[in-house]
């Protein structure tokens, strides 16, 4: 499976004459007339038609006028007084999804003609879909209400019955098809071949009553079917998750990363009133494509959790209870300052973003803890975009030197219960208990200072905890396994009192080494741009929304090969 195949890859080196709409310009031979146009700064209204997908043809709506070079009786192009060859015009439209310009082509993207002609598609288009708009998830992002208002009559000339088809179809375990709104622009049937190799979805039955389904006794349950929700032109394919939830005109759109494996695929964070509603792919050929997984989709329910921290906790008698975030640190300073420093460790979580990592590093290299690493999480990886590594940012912990490789496991229960490590820092709402350090040995520990978003066997045996902040409600930045780094923003703000991790890790640093410089993600940039080899000459804003390639990646030359 390779997200980055698709069908506008051609030479740009060999440029041809077209004209487009009067004006010549110069485009790469072959280059279809819908991506034409769209280079051209003019719009061909498409449904079947997607980039990365082969061609088909057809939905008929990316109809364009055509013309060719007018020959004179040598047999060479008639020149115009601007020196151009005249365009004599073919009498019918064609589509531009499947037309590849030639030299001295001429284009016609709004003439009269094409007018009507997408008038006459448009028609036939609406004339069995039913008027599902007020219940319709698609309802706001919808190609067929938007071009039906642009490029439509206004009005039918159906007098008939329309013809009834399946409605709420359970087509997956996470799709829901509506088979009446369906246009027949096969970019699912496509996607499942084409992209996933999952050969389940295909038409049934001809005309009127052609009919999507999943080929018998099969369900479309790969990991990737929630991005037939995303191209789907039409509310034919809509998500159980996010089925009725939200009005997409209500949602607050954010960029940002999916922190669910080492990919990091760019992503758009819906949310409304403090609520994320859903997370779907943004385009960057460096690292995902248009795509991503559904498990990294859906991974994001957890920001509501029972199990949310939202009060610091302090432990007395045996039992933990709310606190105020002054006694929290000032408790947590107190635990660290009872030990030596070759008595302190420290998990230094992939889960935190380079931020937290940051202000990490200058509290321990300043209290002189020497035990950092951090916990590897190894995921079921594919040979598209899930990373076997469950991390989203084991890079940035490594340009950070805060892991030597992951080795908190049974080594580090032994230096615990010999008294070796006396006082533990807990990051990234990791779970040493699941890492296999067992809760009796946890509990031997003087201080166990844990901060993370969900409660868990590690932080219910802590004298302090810590609430963080999810990656929804903060801004920082990654780097993924392939060497890219990246930025995320914050969408929503985090519940109750919890806060951000370089905000936790920057009051312990004031309040056990009175280091205190750092005020915001900018002036962490400045300091971290200096001090780290891997970010210099870097800052917040060079970032940019898809990123900067720090190191060298095969599959990153492999992207621009493609």
């Amino acid at each position: 499976m390779n997200p980055w195949n698709h069908d506008v890859a051609k030479d740009e080196k060999d440029l041809v004459d077209v004209q487009v709409d009067g004006v010549w310009m110069q485009m790469p031979r072959g280059l279809n007339v819908v991506e034409v146009a769209h280079r051209a700064k003019k719009f061909i209204p498409h449904y079947c038609y997607h980039p990365k997908l082969s061609v088909v043809g057809n939905c008929r709506m990316c109809l364009f006028e055509m013309g060719t070079p007018k020959m004179g009786p040598d047999r060479k192009p008639v020149l115009g007084a601007d020196g151009k060859p005249e365009i004599a015009w073919m009498p019918r439209p064609q589509i531009g999804c499947a037309t590849g310009v030639t030299p001295g082509m001429g284009i016609r993207t709004d003439s009269a003609l094409v007018k009507d002609c997408r008038n006459g598609v448009m028609e036939f288009l609406l004339i069995n879909h039913p008027l599902d708009c007020p219940i319709c998830d698609q309802a706001g992002e919808c190609k067929l209400q938007e071009y039906s208002v642009e490029y439509g009559t206004g009005a039918s000339r159906f007098t008939e019955n329309k013809v009834k088809k399946p409605k709420n179809v359970d087509l997956g375990a996470r799709i829901v098809l509506d088979d009446e709104r369906c246009i027949l622009c096969s970019r699912c049937v496509r996607f499942s071949s084409e992209i996933t190799q999952d050969n389940v979805l295909g038409f049934v039955n001809r005309g009127s009553h052609n009919t999507l389904t999943a080929y018998p006794g099969k369900s479309f349950d790969n990991d990737y079917s929630l991005n037939t929700v995303d191209i789907c032109p039409v509310g034919a394919l809509t998500s159980k998750d996010f089925r009725f939830q939200m009005r997409v005109w209500f949602l607050k759109e954010t960029k940002s990363l999916c922190t669910s494996c080492g990919t990091g695929c760019n992503t758009m964070i819906g949310s409304r009133e403090g609520k994320v509603y859903r997370l779907t792919p943004r385009e960057n050929e460096s690292v995902n494509s248009h795509w991503m997984c559904d498990h990294g989709r859906l991974n994001f329910h957890y920001l509501e959790s029972k199990e949310r921290l939202t009060r610091p906790l302090l432990r007395a008698a045996g039992e933990q209870f709310p606190g105020t975030w002054v006694d929290a640190i000032a408790r947590a300073a107190e635990g660290l300052r009872k030990v030596k420093p070759s008595e302190i460790a420290v998990v230094a979580s992939g889960r935190l973003a380079n931020e937290d990592l940051f202000v990490l590093k200058r509290l321990v290299d300043e209290l002189g803890v020497a035990q950092v690493d951090m916990i590897q999480h190894l995921e079921q990886g594919d040979n598209f975009l899930r990373s076997p590594d469950g991390n989203p940012n084991s890079r940035g912990v490594e340009f950070l030197g805060l892991s030597s490789g992951g080795r908190i496991s049974s080594g580090w229960g032994a230096a615990i219960l010999s008294g070796k490590i006396k006082a533990l820092l807990v990051l990234g709402g990791e779970d040493l208990v699941s890492a296999g350090v067992p809760a009796s040995t946890l509990a031997k520990l003087e201080t166990l200072i844990y901060s993370g978003i969900l409660s868990n066997e590690t932080s219910r045996l802590a004298q302090v905890v810590l609430p963080g902040a999810g990656f929804a409600e903060k801004t920082g930045s990654m780097v993924n396994v392939h060497g890219r780094l990246q930025r995320m923003t914050r969408a929503i703000s985090a519940p109750g009192e919890a806060r951000e991790d370089w905000m936790i890790l920057r009051d312990l640093r004031m309040a056990l080494t009175g280091g205190n410089s750092l005020y915001s993600v900018e002036d962490i940039w400045k300091s971290m741009a200096a001090e780290v080899p891997q970010f210099q000459g870097l800052n917040w804003a060079k970032i940019g929304d898809l990123g900067i390639q720090l190191v060298s990646s095969a599959k990153t030359a492999e992207t621009k090969t493609a």
